[in-house]
């Protein structure tokens, strides 16, 4: 489509040298359907988008035996249905009956601090960032349940050496999403929002601490954390952040959420060790949700919830003090 203009920029002098009214509008007519266009293929992409990680979408993962458990899993009722989220709620079944305003795309974790590659990571980045693995996990609660649970994930280590800790890396700090238009838990004053954890650096980079993306062979659902969590093991659950937007590496401890508001129950650490008790309950024994039921024995706790290749971790430590 030929459109004239004047080669010095001014008015062209003569009606037959200009473009005719007909070609002018059906330019306009021409843009109008090319933006129309644009506009609705990007809705359609951003829907399929959508629609391909909703609650449910499977993950394909291949199952690391030498880090899983061969006890029998938790339903995926029980997993789903029993949580502490307090973003949504401090009830149990809270999280499964509100954590539906969460929205999982468009989704990033930002990680920054004592790292020579600062870097803002989409979602779906994260997910092709490693190989994804199954490992089905025990995590025990401070509260004195504990569940077996197939995580999808890979080890957090492939995320943080993408950014190339400095030297001066010893923890590392996550953060959990707080927003009050999604998470109604966040009008609570049970804790200071928004919800903060933190591992040694060690820790972090074990093999073990899962950088977790699924569960059950599908994307996790909103109330377990979605669409990005830490899955540590060896320690009481409240450890495992759900919903990170933010990690840093810090040169020191960080503050964390439960620290913060009961240093008296709840240490830095926190791993899981039945001779440490809390203040109001002892941690020597746990109930296996959906298999033990409150009338049958209750399971013995295992020192770090039997992850005994962690000890090394923990050399020389009081680990009665450094609770």
């Amino acid at each position: 489509m030929l459109f004239k203009r004047s080669p010095n920029g001014m008015d062209l002098p003569y009606p037959s040298e200009i473009t005719p009214r007909e070609v002018y509008e059906g330019r306009r007519q021409f843009i109008a359907r090319i933006a129309a266009t644009a506009a609705v293929g990007s809705g359609i992409w951003e829907m399929a988008n959508r629609e391909a990680f909703a609650q449910g979408t499977k993950l394909a993962a291949v199952r690391n035996a030498a880090l899983s458990t061969q006890e029998a899993q938790t339903s995926f009722k029980d997993a789903t249905s029993y949580n502490n989220f307090y973003e949504f709620g401090l009830d149990k079944d809270d999280p499964a009956r509100n954590a539906h305003t969460l929205r999982t795309r468009p989704w990033t974790v930002t990680i920054e601090g004592e790292v020579k590659k600062p870097v803002t990571l989409d979602i779906d980045r994260i997910l092709k960032l490693a190989p994804l693995e199954e490992r089905v996990y025990r995590l025990r609660c401070v509260e004195g349940w504990s569940m077996v649970i197939p995580w999808v994930g890979y080890s957090l280590s492939h995320l943080l050496k993408q950014v190339e800790p400095t030297g001066n890396a010893k923890f590392v700090e996550f953060t959990t999403l707080a927003d009050n238009r999604q998470m109604p838990g966040l009008r609570s004053p049970v804790l200071d929002w928004p919800y903060v954890e933190g591992l040694r650096m060690d820790e972090a980079m074990h093999p073990l601490t899962l950088l977790g993306l699924g569960m059950y062979g599908q994307v996790l659902p909103n109330q377990n954390g979605a669409p990005v969590r830490l899955v540590v093991p060896w320690k009481y659950g409240f450890k495992s952040a759900k919903s990170i937007v933010r990690i840093r590496l810090l040169s020191r401890q960080p503050r964390t959420a439960w620290n913060e508001s009961a240093p008296n129950e709840y240490g830095f650490y926190s791993n899981v060790n039945p001779n440490v008790d809390h203040p109001r309950w002892s941690q020597a024994s746990e109930r296996r949700i959906g298999e033990d039921g409150f009338f049958k024995p209750k399971r013995k706790t295992l020192m770090f919830n039997g992850y005994e290749q962690v000890a090394s971790l923990y050399g020389g430590m009081d680990l009665k003090k450094f609770f």
